[in-house]
């Protein structure tokens, strides 16, 4: 059943408990952050509307009526269920707010998520967040079902039907293991002869991929694949054991070229495998809570910088491919 328009709105009510509680329409103003003039014409228009009086105005302030005293008992109780209410709806909010569905790329869940989840840990410690691993096709379908928050992907361009951002930046490295022939090659491997070569690769639909092809389209595309992996791991596994080269995000084999067990081959310097890595949601909408902050706090990652540890690997291998060339001169 629909309400009478005689039925006077919440904060008209909360007007006159005030006034009833304080014995004053200046104070009770006061403590609801409206003036006295305005408060005066809420009373004045509620009176109006139920059709009684509800104060007796005098020098020493404003007392309700007998019908007054009456819809204050009744006002207090809708105040309370409002409040009552108001608080239920807050914690509603809260429970949403303090949940975070995220999917990432695999490179991304792997290498960087970590840091950025501590991170986001230490900020709201309340947060429960639920992280789930894809290609970044798959990512990308996700989050477009509504089925994340936010979501990470990996290659040259953001995913029609949503948003996005570069939060960091990524390399393609092609490795080998220590016995393999372009482990000792000096020459800089060459977009014709990678595009020739079959190599180990990730799946159709990851970023990985996406990238190489692009790479390698002026010359031709890459040629059918040695084998198809689905995760770093696998990739690193394979190149490890000679099943041959191996092209895969720098972040995952930094520690693998640092000890030895792989090595990058050179590239040309027309051989383009950079990347950036981006952040996505639907087209349209802004994170908001959890997501907004997790989006934050990546963005503070330099776009540009490399990790350190892959600076140091460059350096070595600098110095080896020079130590090689100096025993190849006294031989």
């Amino acid at each position: 059943m629909a309400l009478s328009p005689r039925v006077p709105e919440l904060g008209a009510l909360e007007l006159l408990l005030a006034v009833a509680r304080l014995g004053s329409v200046g104070r009770a103003a006061a403590e609801l952050g409206v003036s006295q003039p305005t408060a005066s014409a809420r009373i004045k228009g509620m009176e109006r509307q139920i059709g009684v009086p509800l104060l007796e105005r005098s020098p020493r302030g404003s007392r309700p009526t007998e019908a007054g005293r009456l819809v204050v008992e009744w006002a207090g109780h809708v105040v309370e269920a409002a409040q009552a209410l108001d608080a239920g709806i807050d914690a509603l909010r809260e429970r949403r707010d303090a949940k975070l569905r995220v999917v990432a790329s695999l490179t991304v869940a792997e290498y960087l998520m970590p840091g950025w989840l501590l991170a986001l840990a230490e900020a709201s410690p309340g947060t429960a967040v639920t992280l789930r691993t894809a290609n970044s096709a798959e990512v990308a379908g996700h989050v477009l079902a509504g089925d994340a928050d936010l979501g990470f992907v990996e290659g040259p361009s953001t995913p029609p039907g949503l948003a996005g951002a570069v939060v960091a930046a990524d390399r393609l490295v092609v490795v080998v293991a220590p016995g393999h022939p372009w482990a000792r090659r000096r020459a800089p491997l060459t977009g014709p002869e990678l595009a020739a070569t079959p190599l180990v690769l990730r799946e159709s639909g990851s970023g990985t991929r996406e990238v190489l092809e692009m790479a390698l389209a002026p010359y031709g595309g890459t040629v059918r694949p040695r084998l198809e992996l689905a995760s770093s791991t696998a990739l690193k596994a394979a190149a490890m054991t000679g099943a041959g080269p191996v092209c895969l995000s720098e972040l995952a084999v930094m520690e693998e070229l640092a000890v030895r067990r792989l090595v990058a081959v050179p590239l040309a310097e027309g051989l383009d495998l950079r990347r950036p890595l981006r952040a996505v949601w639907p087209a349209g909408q802004r994170p908001s809570g959890p997501a907004r902050e997790l989006l934050g706090l990546t963005r503070r990652t330099p776009r540009a910088q490399r990790p350190p540890r892959a600076e140091r690997v460059e350096r070595v291998e600098r110095v080896e491919r020079v130590e090689r060339v100096e025993r190849a001169e006294r031989a």
